[in-house]
């Protein structure tokens, strides 16, 4: 029986084609050749180049059926848009593009030799989304290698797998069952804020805490220290969203808040921060496969290995606690696992994996927004006051009664402002779908394997979308006129807003990350009044985007805070 070698990847392909070639030139015609290794290597590098040729040079220019979709100007011969790409912050050339180039719902542009297409209106945007949204799946390579850190849970499964999990998955997510939740969000967000008013006092930040602003004096005695005031964001909303998503989602208070020591809070602060070596892991895994990159003898990959061993002994201790509890009582908790077990639709390992991907979809993003919302707060000091007003008529003072969930909802421009900070600087700016069979978007065919870029950061800032203003912070584009917060905003379609993305594979905790958001800046900005750190680049609009699972400022956000009596 023939070697299916047609169905191999390309690579293989080469490898087996030169084996059997050389092996029949040594046998046949030794007279011809220099032996079956010379022989060997000659084919392989003649088929190698010969491919490269094709992918780089012919196909793309002659045969391709994208080649006549418009593309972004600049393109470079050999690497198209390749230099701007890893030299811009992830989504922002996409959202000059969106506004630039003539297009009719598809920009096609080229990454390390490979072609990409960017969906760029609603009605495209409905296809991938929607009416076709199980014929575009995760890349591989995005796949393998968030899953180290995720888990293969509800983010990553594809297919039935995927309908098998949202469905069992969508009571815990039901508003219903979120309702439950606030008096966590509230207290959670209590405790924060009576934190960062401890640091801000103090002026001495924990060594765990990231960038810091050294105070000479006390840098000579080894210990890391900021002015009086002021305060890393990205710290303490960190720590805040793990404790929450801790006790809200499987049950558990990793006290991140209180104890900067803490384990799991430093483990998922390294996972995020990938360095360079991690940055070129990403790049490589576009051309190498996931299996051989995982093993290479590298300290990053000896990092997200045993950070993904203690990450899940933590979930498999904590569902083996929670089955006995269910033993011993009718109901165990209302966090987002208890709910899941109930249901009796998933494994204990099915449970690891959804376990992992709470703890960083629901801690990490919402992180992301509260350091973007504070920012937008300084940038605009009259919205920032308008909106205490608003929170301190409506909501109990802090060292009161927790805030109910039909008071939080009873607050429009807390939730007009929320949704317009998610609007402008989503906290996931990009991301990205392989065609899984040979399919169409509007007209256009898409061959199996073409990479489709989805850019929240270009949609939900397109001048085309949503007008002239689009780039400006109006949390009233959110209120009707008589106030009341409406879910479109100033946009003619729902697609018009990709924060959430839509369809079968919207974010499934939409209305968790909502609740937890609004009443973690309700707290802030109800204590706080808050400012740049004076003198700060990033108050002149002078900063780096980083990227990585969510894109944040390079260095962090450093504010000033006061107390604001009266609350």
């Amino acid at each position: 029986m023939a070697l299916p070698i047609a169905s191999m990847p390309p690579t293989l392909q080469i490898l087996a084609t030169s084996g059997a070639g050389a092996l029949a030139l040594t046998r046949y015609a030794p007279q011809a050749v220099f032996g079956f290794t010379s022989t060997f290597l000659a084919f392989f590098f003649l088929q190698y180049l010969t491919l490269q040729a094709w992918k780089i040079i012919l196909y793309p220019r002659f045969f391709s059926p994208l080649r006549h979709l418009p593309t972004p100007p600049n393109n470079k011969f050999f690497t198209g848009q390749t230099g701007r790409i890893m030299k811009e912050a992830s989504g922002a050339p996409m959202r000059e593009w969106v506004e630039k180039v003539p297009n009719d719902g598809l920009i096609k542009y080229s990454v390390w030799f490979q072609e990409r297409v960017l969906v760029t209106n609603p009605a495209a945007l409905g296809e991938v989304l929607v009416t076709k949204n199980y014929e575009f799946v995760k890349p591989s390579h995005f796949r393998n290698g968030l899953g180290r850190i995720l888990g293969i849970g509800i983010l990553l499964a594809e297919g039935d797998e995927h309908k098998r999990q949202r469905k069992n998955l969508m009571p815990a997510f039901a508003y219903r069952h979120i309702k439950d939740l606030y008096p966590v969000f509230w207290g959670k967000s209590r405790e924060m804020v009576d934190c960062v008013a401890k640091d801000a006092k103090s002026g001495k930040m924990s060594k765990q805490a990231g960038d810091t602003l050294p105070d000479p004096e006390k840098a000579e005695q080894g210990e890391d220290y900021h002015k009086p005031g002021v305060i890393d964001v990205n710290n303490w909303t960190s720590r805040a969203t793990l404790d929450i998503i801790g006790v809200s989602g499987v049950g558990q208070d990793f006290n991140a808040l209180q104890d900067p020591e803490n384990k799991l809070n430093k483990t998922y602060r390294d996972v995020f921060n990938p360095g360079r070596t991690g940055r070129m892991l990403q790049l490589m895994g576009i051309f190498l496969p996931f299996w051989f990159l995982s093993r290479l003898p590298v300290k990053r990959n000896e990092e997200v290995m045993e950070a993904n061993r203690y990450i899940k002994q933590i979930c498999r201790d904590l569902i083996a606690q929670k089955r006995r509890l269910m033993q011993e009582k009718e109901r165990t908790d209302v966090d987002i696992v208890s709910v899941a077990l109930e249901s009796g639709g998933f494994s204990d390992e099915d449970l690891v994996n959804q376990m992992m991907t709470f703890l960083v979809a629901g801690h990490e993003t919402t992180a992301t927004a509260m350091i973007w919302a504070l920012y937008l707060m300084c940038k605009h000091p009259s919205i920032q006051q308008k909106l205490r007003d608003e929170i301190r008529a409506k909501l109990p003072p802090l060292d009161g009664e927790d805030a109910t969930a039909a008071q939080v909802d009873d607050c429009p421009y807390l939730h007009a402002v929320c949704t317009e900070v998610l609007r402008l600087w989503a906290p996931v700016s990009m991301t990205m779908r392989s065609a899984d069979c040979d399919t169409s978007i509007g007209n256009q065919f898409i061959p199996k394997g073409t990479t489709v870029i989805l850019a929240p950061w270009a949609i939900n800032t397109s001048t085309h979308l949503w007008g002239d203003d689009a780039l400006e912070f109006k949390p009233e584009r959110w209120l009707d006129a008589d106030g009341k917060a409406n879910n479109k905003g100033s946009a003619a379609s729902n697609f018009s807003f990709l924060t959430f993305l839509h369809g079968p594979r919207s974010c499934i905790g939409q209305k968790f990350a909502m609740a937890e958001f609004e009443c973690l800046l309700a707290a802030w900005i109800g204590r706080f009044e808050t400012k740049f750190e004076a003198g700060s680049a990033i108050s002149k609009g002078d900063f780096e985007i980083k990227g990585g699972i969510t894109a944040k400022p390079k260095g962090g956000l450093f504010v000033e805070v006061e107390e604001v009596p009266g609350w």
